[in-house]
């Protein structure tokens, strides 16, 4: 495979370090990729769509995601810490994240649907105007984050500190802000 490659699409393909460490891909399709535990250091993906892929345990130091969409995908234990902050622009639907940290990414008006996010770490993470629509906040990590006007109104099993986490204009449900409370130890009936 070329260094560069623009408008492919790659179907039920098991990816080596090889292949696409320091790679860039314009314009490709995934579809029922295996990427997990490959090592894709320095790569750059741009208007990207990855669906039914696996990258858990992916190595994505210096990676580029500018503009690229995850479908179905398996997300769990990446480092987008790591990632290239440059451009960076991701959207989620119906993928597992859980185990992954975005400490200290700006991920203004970044879309999660449907996800599960169980144990992430969002600390000091910019999540400005983000939308959790549908997903599973369990045990995930918001701590000095910025939520002002993220939509957090479908989110369920979240615990977020309003006295550690700015959360002006977020917003959330009457089921669901119970999640704001639960430092106080109170019971809500």
């Amino acid at each position: 495979m070329g260094k560069f490659t623009e408008g492919k699409t790659f179907k039920n393909e098991i990816f080596s370090d090889l292949e696409v460490q320091g790679a860039e891909f314009e314009g490709c399709h995934f579809i029922n990729c295996n990427l997990a535990e490959v090592n894709l250091m320095s790569s750059m993906f741009m208007d990207c769509t990855f669906e039914n892929c696996d990258l858990g345990m992916a190595v994505i130091r210096n990676t580029a995601f500018q503009n690229v969409a995850f479908n179905n995908c398996k997300l769990i234990g990446l480092a987008f810490d790591e990632c290239n902050p440059f451009l960076l622009a991701m959207k989620f639907e119906n993928c597992n994240l859980s185990f992954s940290t975005f400490y200290k990414q700006k991920l203004k008006k970044t879309t999660f649907t449907g996800c599960k996010l169980e144990e992430v770490d969002f600390s000091e993470t910019d999540l400005t105007e983000a939308i959790f629509a549908d997903c599973d906040l369990i045990g995930t990590i918001f701590d000095n984050t910025n939520l002002e006007r993220a939509d957090l109104s479908t989110a369920y099993q979240f615990s977020i500190d309003p006295e550690k986490n700015e959360i002006y204009n977020a917003r959330f449900s009457h089921q669901n802000v119970i999640g704001l409370l639960q430092k106080y130890d109170i019971i809500v009936e």
